[in-house]
């Protein structure tokens, strides 16, 4: 977590180094497409009929590219890749979800003044769970097993929140939730979904 946030402030205490370029990675007049790199914290749990467990704090990391998508509008298109640190846990039960996630989201731009943009952004997500540790803690027994012993690789869902952005610096508040039941070997079929808050800063290039 002290990684998390050293990275996190190595960021925000850069942004001065950025006022001598134009406001934006990208232009909200003009077709163009922009880089960009996110670091940032998640606050995830796992909902559903099959497990209901509470927050854990996790890190996001990754590079996005985007581009403008109609002249008429300033509406964008965004992908990239992340790894995304999740998860849950809950009294003596804790489990760690790894994934490399892919989104797929529409951003529409809002210029607020000369050096700020508002981005609020909807879209899917699609990821693949890499790894992540299954801890169960009891007063005679402690269970340590790998997460996918117990859930899917697979995830998919959708985003949702809004990125602003001072010159080339962003930051981005959001919420995203799973609508694949991603319990393994559930004869019930009852449910198992991710849900994360998170908060991501970075750069457009």
């Amino acid at each position: 977590m002290k990684k998390i946030l050293v990275g996190i402030m190595a960021v925000l205490f850069s942004a001065p180094s950025f006022a001598q370029y134009s406001s934006g990675g990208f232009s909200l007049s003009e077709s163009t497409l922009y880089y960009g790199i996110r670091l940032g914290v998640n606050f995830s749990s796992i909902t559903g009929d099959y497990i209901d467990l509470g927050t854990r704090t996790g890190m996001n990391l990754g590079a996005v590219i985007g581009a403008r998508v109609s002249d008429s509008t300033p509406i964008f298109l965004e992908s990239g890749l992340y790894f995304e640190s999740k998860g849950a846990k809950k009294d003596k039960l804790s489990m760690g979800l790894n994934y490399l996630e892919l989104p797929i989201l529409i951003k529409y731009g809002v210029q607020v003044s000369d050096d700020i943009a508002l981005l609020p952004y909807v879209g899917p997500y699609f990821a693949y769970g890499l790894g992540g540790k299954y801890k169960y803690n009891s007063d005679k027994v402690v269970v340590k097993d790998s997460s996918y012993d117990y859930m899917k690789h697979f995830d998919m869902g959708f985003k949702i929140g809004c990125g602003a952005e001072y010159n080339k610096l962003y930051a981005e508040l959001g919420y995203e939730f799973g609508v694949v039941n991603i319990a393994k070997d559930n004869p019930q079929d009852l449910g198992a979904h991710n849900g994360a808050f998170y908060f991501n800063v970075g750069v457009n290039f």
